[in-house]
């Protein structure tokens, strides 16, 4: 090797270790995010109505993460992250005149402990993947879709977070996050529709900010 070739690899290493030792010091992070979660439409056992379906609508959902840094390399990162999202206004619907079965909507809040795996963490853009447990709150309102009262129950169940995003440094320490999860939780109790089912799917689609400090 050469004594210019040297030097770059001296320089390129040089480099490499000071971003690891700066992310090394920049070890937690907290941030929000917004943007809507989806469910799939569920079929009531025993139906002899018209729309003998469950429809949802695609709630604007928004919450926070908080996250520190347990093991950092130029390779790979690994994080413990609390995320919290609350679905504040989920469209219902379902049923028909004189066959009042689901609410008008729901209101759903997941917590969900995890750990994160960062690639290329020191650099301006990491791909990440996380996996977690928590729990979810599921609220209804008080009347059905045609105006009857609601028989169904706020219920409270164990909820598994799988997620997969991509990080990109804007501003010194202040990142944009783009990310999908899926909050597998519990049923809502809707008595006059049953699906059959014991828990669903709630995948979360947005974007958000986060500072690491």
């Amino acid at each position: 090797m050469d004594c210019h070739r040297f030097w770059v690899v001296i320089g390129l290493l040089g480099a490499v270790l000071g971003a690891s030792a700066a992310a090394q010091d920049e070890k937690n992070e907290v941030g929000g995010f917004v943007g809507r979660i989806f469910i799939s439409d569920q079929g009531i056992t025993g139906a002899t109505y018209l729309s003998p379906t469950i429809a949802f609508g695609k709630g604007l959902t928004y919450g926070g993460e908080y996250a520190r840094r347990l093991f950092v390399t130029p390779v790979f990162a690994i994080s413990g992250e609390a995320v919290i999202a609350y679905n504040g206004d989920e469209k219902v619907n379902g049923g028909s005149y004189g066959n009042d079965v689901v609410p008008s909507k729901i209101k759903e809040l997941f917590v969900t402990p995890a750990a994160r795996l960062n690639l290329f963490p020191t650099t301006a853009v990491s791909p990440w993947v996380s996996f977690g447990a928590g729990f979810g709150h599921i609220t209804q309102g008080n009347t059905l879709v045609y105006g009857d009262p609601n028989p169904g129950k706020t219920t409270t169940s164990a909820v598994i977070e799988g997620g997969i995003g991509l990080d990109v440094k804007v501003w010194r320490t202040l990142s944009l996050r783009g990310e999908v999860r899926d909050f597998w939780a519990g049923e809502p109790n809707f008595p006059l529709a049953q699906t059959g089912k014991s828990r669903f799917h709630n995948y979360f689609v947005g974007a958000g900010l986060f500072w690491r400090f």
